[in-house]
C-alpha cells in the first residue's frame, strides 16, 4: 500500500485490512513515499516522520509491515521502480498488488511506465464516498489490471486532517491516538498544509 501517509489515518488502515481480507493477501506492506513526484504543489512532511507515524499506526496488526524502500531510495519515487524492486526481493512467483485510493486510479495512465507496471502487479482501487467508478472504462481497468474494492464509508483524508490541525480543530477519531500524540510531540502540521 503506497502513499504519502501525511499523516496516516483510519481510512488507510481500514482500506488495508479490507484488501487483506477481500483479496486473501498474506500481508500488507505500507510503503511511505520518499520524494513524492505528484506532491510538488505543497510541502510534504519529512519522510522520517511519515515513516514513524506509519510504524506507530500499524504496530498492533501482525499482518501489516512498513517498508523503508522508498524512503531510503535517493531521488524521486516512482511506483514502477518500487514494484520491480519488490518483485526482485520476493521472486517472480510472488503475486503483487498495489493498494491505492480510487482517486489515484484516474492518474495511473499518466504514471511512469504504467504499461510495465500493469505487468508487475494488480491494482486494488479502494472506493471512497463521492467517487464515480463509471468514469473509468472497463477496457482501461482490464488493461491496467485494476480490481475495485468497496470500503466502509470513511470520508477521511490526510488533507482534511492537516487543515483541521492547522486550524486547531479536533482530529480525534480520525487517526490513531498514538499518531495524534506523535504529531503533537513533533509539532507537525501547526501551519496546516
Amino acid at each position: 500500500m503506497g502513499g504519502t501517509f501525511d499523516p496516516i489515518h483510519y481510512g488507510h488502515l481500514v482500506t488495508a485490512e479490507e484488501a487483506l481480507v477481500q483479496f486473501n493477501l498474506d500481508k500488507v506492506i505500507f510503503m511511505p513515499t520518499g520524494v513524492p513526484v505528484r506532491k510538488t504543489h505543497r510541502t510534504v512532511t519529512p519522510a522520517e516522520h511519515r515513516y514513524l507515524m506509519t510504524v506507530i499506526a500499524t504496530a498492533s496488526n501482525p499482518d501489516f509491515e512498513v517498508s523503508r524502500l522508498e524512503i531510503d531510495r535517493a531521488g524521486l519515487t516512482y511506483t514502477v521502480d518500487t514494484m520491480l524492486a519488490l518483485r526482485d526481493l520476493n521472486g517472480p512467483q510472488t503475486e503483487l498488488y498495489f493498494i491505492t485510493g480510487a482517486d489515484a486510479v484516474w492518474d495511473i495512465l499518466t504514471w511512469k511506465d504504467s504499461g510495465r507496471l500493469a505487468d508487475v502487479c494488480t491494482f486494488i482501487a479502494a472506493t471512497r464516498p463521492g467517487y464515480d467508478l463509471e468514469r473509468f472504462s472497463q477496457e482501461d481497468a482490464q488493461r491496467l489490471s485494476i480490481e475495485f474494492m468497496e470500503v466502509p464509508a470513511l470520508a477521511i483524508s490526510s488533507t482534511d486532517i492537516r487543515l483541521r490541525l492547522g486550524e486547531r480543530r479536533p482530529v480525534r477519531y480520525l487517526l490513531p491516538e498514538s499518531v495524534g500524540a506523535y504529531v503533537a510531540k513533533n509539532n507537525l502540521y501547526a501551519g496546516g498544509l
